[in-house]
């Protein structure tokens, strides 16, 4: 398989709706709204992509500062192409990105969390999420 990782590729909304609905996060994104996806693509950091024959089979979505924490957003990669290190190799290509000190933070889908610990992460008990509908009381 000659996969290739390309690091900030012009992705469209289009494929990046195809490659969320080829893995498991189609579920869990507002694939339904475009203006909310194209946002998605345009304030990210670092994208990189993983492709096969120029069709994306995996992509890595990351907001950060670089030196401090990186939030890994999104990890998708197409459920054909899983359990060849294609997410691993995406999440190296981001850390190549970031300062020595910078920590990978993420929340997993439930479908993933097994997946985690086995490439290195560390379980974090106290993560929290404020929804934009909720108020702070």
């Amino acid at each position: 398989m000659n996969i290739q990782y390309k690091l900030s590729p012009k992705l469209t909304t289009d494929e990046f709706i195809d490659i969320l609905n080829r893995s498991i996060l189609g579920k869990r994104r507002p694939i339904n709204d475009k203006e909310c996806i194209k946002g998605m693509i345009e304030n990210a950091d670092i994208i990189v992509t993983a492709t096969i024959d120029n069709k994306i089979i995996g992509v890595a979505r990351v907001v950060t500062d670089y030196n401090y924490c990186c939030y890994l957003s999104d990890l998708a990669v197409d459920e054909k192409y899983q359990k060849n290190g294609i997410g691993k190799q995406l999440i190296s290509k981001v850390q190549e990105q970031l300062n020595d000190k910078c920590k990978i933070i993420l929340l997993s889908a439930l479908d993933a969390t097994e997946y985690y610990p086995k490439i290195g992460f560390t379980k974090h008990s106290s993560a929290w999420t404020l929804a934009r509908d909720k108020k702070l009381v």
